[in-house]
């Protein structure tokens, strides 16, 4: 299932812009392909970060994988529910299984992401 309300990465990462902040998350297809994650590393509220860089890791029982910023901006919020309870990106990786929020510095990097028919895309459907 890919919502129509959000826009995607190449890493299969989700970026939900509201005002002038983005908060992030990764896929269903991610959480599915990583199997159950049982750590995740997020990065210090009040840090600032370029797109592309990597902000934290997502750690499984198959695989440790990095997590990179779809926008550039300062951190303000990460999902402590996700930190105490990594399995939530597995369950509900969409909505409650969110990692982070960032606030914008540049809104125009948002149009460089795929919206939901190419993420679709590429996942071959």
């Amino acid at each position: 299932m890919v919502p129509d309300d959000r826009k995607y990465t190449q890493e299969h990462e989700w970026v939900l812009i509201e005002d002038d902040v983005a908060t992030i998350g990764v896929t269903d297809f991610a959480a599915g392909e990583l199997g159950d994650i049982v750590f995740v590393e997020l990065p210090e509220i009040g840090s600032e970060f370029s797109q592309g860089d990597t902000v934290g890791t997502i750690e499984s029982v198959k695989a440790v994988a990095d997590l990179y910023l779809p926008v550039s901006g300062e951190i303000v919020a990460i999902n402590e529910a996700v930190v105490d309870s990594p399995e939530l990106v597995n369950s509900d990786p969409m909505e409650d299984g969110w990692l982070l929020k960032v606030k914008l510095s540049d809104a125009a990097e948002v149009d460089q992401l795929m919206d939901a028919a190419a993420y679709g895309q590429l996942l071959g459907g």
